[in-house]
């Protein structure tokens, strides 16, 4: 079955997104990139082994969940544990050698390569904005 959602992500600084994402998680830009009269991008498209996400920057007011939870109370604490709250959940090929790859380029390691009682690996990271990302094996049900 082909992908039928496809997240959308902002970024305070979507072009640097683009580069991290390729360097810490594997994706790669795979459509046309938009920019604004400022060179700021305002669409792009990456995937990994096939699966799709979108990001942009929307507008100069955007903050990200880091940068937010900084100016706020509130997200602090919603954002004071090592889960994926309002993130995105990958299937990679290999969840150890990812997360190798994501440490080496900096990603902030929430949860290490671990079994939480589902029968698979997964771990989870934040991005260089603090979005949360979770990674588990591909081709294992979810749903066990």
């Amino acid at each position: 079955m082909a992908q039928r959602i496809v997240p959308m992500i902002a970024y305070e600084d979507a072009a640097a997104a683009i580069s991290w994402l390729g360097d810490a998680f594997g994706f790669r830009e795979s459509g046309e990139r938009y920019t604004d009269d400022h060179g700021v991008v305002t669409h792009a498209e990456m995937e990994l082994d096939g699966a799709e996400i979108m990001l942009a920057t929307p507008t100069p007011e955007y903050r990200g969940p880091t940068r937010h939870a900084q100016e706020c109370e509130q997200t602090r604490r919603w954002l004071d544990n090592p889960w994926v709250i309002d993130g995105l959940f990958v299937q990679v090929e290999d969840v150890n050698e990812h997360h190798r790859r994501a440490q080496a380029a900096g990603a902030k390691v929430l949860r290490g390569p671990e079994e939480p009682g589902t029968g698979f690996r997964v771990y989870t990271a934040e991005d260089l904005e603090g979005h949360r990302w979770m990674f588990r094996p591909a081709g294992v049900s979810a749903a066990r």
